[in-house]
């Protein structure tokens, strides 16, 4: 299933996202097939979860079920159960053998960066592609950690938004994951950027990642007989 993280839900924690989602399945008396073992949990996988503070318009969410359901009637219930914010939007009957963890390889994000001239934001790109390698830190639970940011980025461009400058950029799924503000911050110690007012990043699409540096759609290759359901209100994000 693909969900949404808009508006104040976008500071939501994701254990908090995981908590929500179990109260909407049952809620939704989704029949729901849990694992085994002393104290068994429903069967729910979370792929390349947002970190908190970060937008999403494509977050990913496998579950099982005891039963045989209609894609589309669980999607819709589970929908309803869900706070305004979280909006589930697209939903496809799993083929037999394939792990959506596997197709999920990159993240698409925009990035707005309020007060911040598009020539300045255009300098610093430059400056971080010509770079080979950008290390910056950042706090792990294992520990203060130095890591590449400027290896698994695919791609970079800016542009000028409506009333912003605009970052966007195609980011290779790696450990530890390369999130917006570790771009930001390799972009800060390349160049003189400066960002008076907090960005706002909004991550578009994750997926498989493509010859030419783009991230295509995890669930659109269904075959043995899956059903694909998209909820037509909300359309194609």
């Amino acid at each position: 299933m693909r969900y949404t993280k808009r508006g104040r839900l976008r500071f939501t924690s994701h254990r908090d996202i995981a908590r929500v989602f179990e109260r909407a399945l049952r809620r939704a008396e989704v029949p729901m097939a849990y694992s085994a073992g002393f104290s068994p949990h429903p069967k729910v996988s979370w792929v390349g979860a947002a970190a908190t503070g970060v937008a999403s318009e494509a977050e990913y969410v496998e579950i099982a079920l005891a039963e045989v359901r209609d894609v589309q009637e669980v999607r819709a219930a589970l929908d309803a159960s869900l706070p305004d914010g979280i909006d589930l939007v697209e939903a496809v009957e799993a083929a037999p053998g394939t792990s959506l963890a596997d197709l999920v390889q990159a993240s698409r994000w925009e990035i707005a960066l309020p007060a911040v001239p598009l020539s300045a934001l255009e300098k610093a790109v430059a400056a971080f592609l010509a770079a080979d390698a950008i290390e910056v830190e950042r706090m792990t639970k294992n520990g203060r950690r130095a890591f590449d940011t400027r290896g698994p980025v695919v791609t970079m461009t800016a542009t000028q938004g409506d009333d912003c400058a605009i970052l966007s950029l195609v980011v290779q799924h790696v450990t530890p994951a390369v999130r917006p503000d570790d771009v930001l911050s390799g972009l800060r110690s390349v160049s003189d950027l400066a960002t008076p007012v907090p960005p706002a990043a909004t991550r578009l699409a994750q997926g498989p990642l493509t010859a030419d540096g783009e991230v295509g759609d995890p669930l659109a290759p269904v075959t043995n007989g899956a059903t694909r359901q998209v909820d037509e209100a909300v359309g194609s994000l």
